[in-house]
């Protein structure tokens, strides 16, 4: 169930003593220093941000549903309002025919990405791969564009954000800073996972994910705040000296993964998680079912790390109860 509410003013409170700790922390610093857990007060805080409140109304309607074409499945796309009002744009995916309730995988792309790379095969995620994988295992998938990503990009001006301007080029605006949009996005994802309680064809208490990238750092914070997620996969998982914040770094919310199974699939020379930084990382993670595998690569997997994120989710998601 979703952790308890707090008045607005506990919340503001709480992001002012994040920002504090935040400010007070190595992440800061620009040193290259070991990755530690948080202090329990700041784990706590760095949940608490999170936090959203259930009585805004969703509005969740399906806007559009089709059998997809040379499948045996039917994909909805559906719009529901997230935490500040704004509309969320996603893809649920199920397929056709199944003997009673579907588990739920949810799909968190990239940065400057958006859930359509989940239904196109190749590409930086291969991100068709593992959809198909897991729709063909018999699991409901669900995607959602991230803030100001994919549908949702016209509250920066209709331009999708970019960090990582091509030399020569004319920068891209970025009316959100990027920790909104991390924090935005979580939240958002929450507010989904309880429209998707409201659907008879899936069962809440089977739901797994998979993140690629800033989906990865994603599901360290997702999975931490939220028990309804009861399995994850991150993959190339950036260190937290890319954001240089407490409340987004992975293992602010490590301490509340607790035994739950939860992957790393890394690259071995990513340049956004170098190999030291990921196995600090994962030794901070204690549960039985916490691992680390490596790839021959950068931040973009071969599509060879498909079938370990989909076998994770049916070893510890199983289709038939």
């Amino acid at each position: 169930t979703p952790r308890s509410r707090r008045p607005l003013v506990s919340k503001l409170a709480c992001f002012i003593l994040v920002i504090f700790a935040a400010a007070c922390n190595p992440l800061q610093s620009g040193e290259d220093t070991t990755l530690a857990l948080p202090t329990p007060e700041v784990h706590q805080l760095c949940l608490e941000i999170l936090d959203y409140d259930p009585a805004i109304p969703l509005d969740a309607r399906t806007v559009a549903r089709a059998e997809e074409a040379g499948t045996n499945t039917i994909k909805e796309k559906i719009v529901f309002r997230g935490t500040q009002g704004f509309w969320c744009s996603a893809n649920l995916e199920m397929p056709k025919g199944a003997e009673g309730k579907l588990p739920l995988v949810l799909l968190l792309h990239g940065w400057s990405g958006s859930k359509e790379h989940w239904w196109k095969d190749g590409g930086y995620l291969s991100g068709g791969q593992v959809r198909k994988g897991l729709l063909e295992a018999g699991y409901a998938v669900f995607a959602m564009d991230a803030q100001a990503h994919g549908d949702r990009i016209a509250v920066n001006e209709y331009a999708p954000v970019n960090v990582y301007t091509p030399e020569g080029a004319e920068p891209r605006p970025n009316y959100f800073e990027l920790q909104e949009i991390y924090v935005q996005t979580v939240r958002d994802y929450r507010r989904a996972l309880d429209y998707l309680a409201t659907r008879s064809e899936l069962d809440g208490n089977r739901i797994g994910l998979v993140g690629y990238s800033m989906g990865g750092t994603h599901s360290f914070m997702l999975t931490g705040v939220d028990e309804r997620i009861k399995a994850a996969v991150s993959c190339v998982v950036p260190t937290s000296s890319n954001y240089r914040l407490t409340y987004l770094a992975p293992e602010s919310f490590v301490p509340a993964l607790t035994d739950r199974p939860f992957l790393m699939l890394m690259g071995r020379t990513d340049p956004l998680c170098p190999e030291e930084k990921a196995r600090q990382l994962r030794d901070l993670m204690t549960g039985e079912q916490h691992e680390l595998r490596f790839f021959e690569a950068g931040h973009k997997l071969p599509a060879e790390y498909v079938p370990h994120a989909v076998e994770w989710i049916k070893t510890h998601i199983p289709r038939d109860k």
